[in-house]
Order: C-alpha cells, then structure tokens, then sequence
C-alpha cells in the first residue's frame, strides 16, 4: 500500500465488548477485558504502516449511567490498564508515543484521574505517535465546551465577537487534530463522535465485526477501502 494512501489519523468507535462477553456466556462487562487486549494488538498494527496518531473513542458520558457492578469493574480495568502502560513505559519512551485524554475527565473518580494525569505528564514531550482516548466524551458536550470558553474570552474582552471563525472555534474544542478515517464496530452510527472534527473523515462500518473480534485482516480491510476512495472535501 502507497505510504501516500495511508491515513495519518484514524478514530475508532470501539463497540460491542459486553454483547462479545454475553456470547461467550460470561458477564456482560467482561468483554471489557478482552477488548483492552486488543487495544494492545491494534498499537502493533498503528506502527506497522506508520499511522501516527490513533484517537479510541472509549467511554461516552452516556456510559456513567451502566449498571453500579459494570460502572466499578471499568473504574478499576481503567486504573489497571493506565498503571500496565505506565510500567511498560520502555515501549512508550522506545517509540515516543505521547498519550491524551479528551473530554469532560473532572466526571470520573479521583483515581482515574490520576491514571490519565501521570500518563499526560509522562508523554507530553512526544510526538512520534500519538493516542488520544475519548473519555466522558460526547460530541455535543464537546461543542458546548468549547461554546462556552469562547463566551467567556467574549466576555472578558480577550475576543471580539466578530472575530469568531472556525480557527477559533477550533482552538478552543478538545482535540485540534482531525481524523482521515473513522471505523465503528458493531454498528452504523457514530454516536456524537468527534462531530466537529470528523466532518471529512471517511467512514467505515463494520456492523457484524463486535471489538474484541476485530482483527488485522478487518484493519487492513479498512485501510485499503481507504485507499481506495477518492477525497474531495466537499469539491
């Protein structure tokens, strides 16, 4: 596959882990293990064909309201996960991965918190590669956000109303960077991902591949649909 052709951002809507878990005739929320183990896979394969930044959308807003068992099991896989990639961090230096939470992260406990706080300190020199992990994240609330520091600049006198362009509104939303392809499993919708920065993204759904069944075969699928699509941006 020509480098030219290979997305440098890809966003992934990682769906399905708990119906993959109720097939496999386990608790719903365990499926949540497996698909952390692929997350693992899926940085092998990000390096491979050089796509040098990766943003996983992995906990909605909307999650907050799962099942107390299920709420407590993620908490504590989050904590686990954060602290594995913390410790392994020879990987992390090796490859100079800088690592982002985006969204509304005051929503979660203390000590998640802290997991995400240490690893942004650990990699905010990086720049070879980088994750950015979609948490108590929302598409609209992402644009209210941002609304809403706009009105405050407004309001203090730093902006003048007239001034207000999409560059503006783009500094001031999580994530500047915007993705060349997002993939969904498991469904066909995008769930309020990245609204504003995925306007041109390609899009590929894979609705009867569920997370922890995603394989390299299905990733290479989706890079060489990319591939082969025209973009236009609107032209």
């Amino acid at each position: 596959m020509e480098e030219s052709k290979v997305p440098k951002h890809i966003g992934i809507i990682i769906d399905g882990n708990r119906r993959f878990a109720k097939r496999l005739m386990m608790k719903p929320w365990k499926g949540h293990e497996w698909g952390a183990k692929k997350f693992e896979q899926l940085l092998e394969w990000c390096k491979e064909y050089n796509i040098r930044e990766l943003t996983l959308y992995t906990f909605s807003i909307e999650n907050f309201n799962r099942p107390k068992e299920e709420f407590e099991f993620l908490m504590d896989l989050f904590v686990k996960e954060f602290k594995k990639l913390k410790q392994e961090n020879s990987k992390i230096h090796e490859n100079k991965i800088k690592i982002n939470f985006i969204g509304r992260i005051n929503m979660f406990p203390g000590d998640v918190q802290k997991g995400m706080q240490n690893l942004m300190a650990l990699t905010k020199g990086y720049s070879n590669f980088i994750i950015n992990f979609a948490m108590a994240y929302g598409g609209r609330a992402e644009i209210i956000d941002a609304t809403k520091k706009i009105a405050e600049q407004v309001k203090s006198g730093k902006l003048n109303i007239d001034e207000i362009n999409e560059e503006v509104f783009r500094k001031n939303i999580y994530m500047e960077s915007e993705p060349d392809l997002i993939i969904r499993t498991s469904e066909r919708r995008l769930s309020g991902f990245l609204l504003w920065q995925g306007s041109y993204a390609e899009i590929q759904f894979l609705p009867d591949v569920l997370w922890p069944e995603f394989t390299k075969e299905h990733f290479i699928q989706c890079l060489e649909d990319y591939a082969s699509r025209e973009r236009r941006f609107g032209k």
